[in-house]
């Protein structure tokens, strides 16, 4: 069964929150997009066969026409349409119920670690840890679907074993655990803010052991195959759907293409490796600044799947 083909449309780029990891502060200046640009999106994709939407920013959540919108989405046929947000405003159960009768279908909060602490000094929003807990917990309550993302860095890798002890006592359904994209904010304090692959790797192992029995589907984004030895199954890329993302400087009709070809990067060494054929490698700025040497091709015959 093909993968479905899906949009992410980004609503703009205001946001309550201001993470020191944020892959798209550097469009903070852009704003947000009009009602009527977003509509006109929403209909360009369906049009190039998107079957699936995720709003997302920004916090598409503290715009006022994100109901208009959602159910713009879901009066065009959208079949998934999911709300990639940093969970605040599901803290308010009223905004929840609001948001699921125009249509939403599934969500996606972010909480980068077990604690307000930890969650906190990356977010730069104090009370945010309370606010996300609480959205988490309406969200469940309201038999919604639930899919957590946790970037992982320098402040947080240690604690994921315990991050995801938490997620799995909140109910969530899955939850993704995304290497820091160097971007934006991210490449701005690239030495406070991303670990070495080699110093996570075990943490996450261990995060993926809680979790194994647990009933909750888990993934792994930007973290090849060659630091995933008996957790592959977990690598998010072998996962993703096709599909397009909109913003207000352009249009990418081709994602997976594109994080292919220009987002990521391989050296000669991934030839050799047993993965070269499934695995995209990390974001291309991570060897940028660190090089190659943590990545160990994995001889054996090619793979084509897990």
């Amino acid at each position: 069964m093909p993968l479905q083909k899906r949009l992410d449309l980004k609503v703009g780029f205001r946001c309550n929150n201001n993470c020191i990891f944020c892959a798209q502060a550097h469009k903070r200046h852009l704003g947000d997009q009009t009602t009527d640009a977003l509509k006109k999106h929403l209909r360009e994709g369906k049009e190039d066969g998107c079957t699936e939407v995720v709003f997302t920013g920004g916090e598409p959540t503290i715009r006022e026409d994100i109901l208009e919108l959602v159910k713009y989405a879901k009066d065009l046929g959208y079949e998934a349409i999911q709300i990639q947000s940093n969970g605040r405003m599901f803290s308010y159960r009223n905004f929840c119920e609001k948001i699921i009768k125009a249509g939403a279908t599934e969500f996606s909060p972010a909480l980068h670690g077990p604690t307000a602490e930890i969650h906190e000094i990356q977010t730069r929003a104090p009370g945010s840890f309370a606010q996300t807990v609480q959205g988490i917990k309406n969200l469940v309550e309201l038999d919604q679907y639930v899919m957590t993302n946790s970037v992982v860095t320098k402040y947080n890798y240690k604690s994921l074993p315990e991050l995801a002890e938490l997620l799995i006592k909140l109910g969530v359904d899955q939850f993704q655990l995304a290497f820091v994209h160097p971007v934006g904010n991210a490449w701005k304090n690239f030495d406070k803010v991303v670990p070495r692959k080699s110093d996570v790797k075990p943490y996450i192992h261990r995060a993926l052991d809680i979790g194994k029995n647990s009933g909750v589907r888990m993934m792994v984004e930007a973290f090849p195959f060659c630091f995933m030895r008996g957790y592959e199954k977990y690598c998010s890329e072998l996962f993703m759907p096709r599909g397009e993302v909109r913003d207000a400087e352009l249009v990418i009709k081709d994602f997976d293409r594109w994080r292919k070809e220009s987002g990521k990067a391989k050296f000669e060494g991934c030839k050799k490796c047993k993965f070269d054929l499934i695995c995209e490698g990390p974001w291309k700025e991570y060897p940028q600044k660190y090089g190659w040497d943590e990545f160990k091709p994995v001889l054996g015959n090619k793979v084509t799947r897990i």
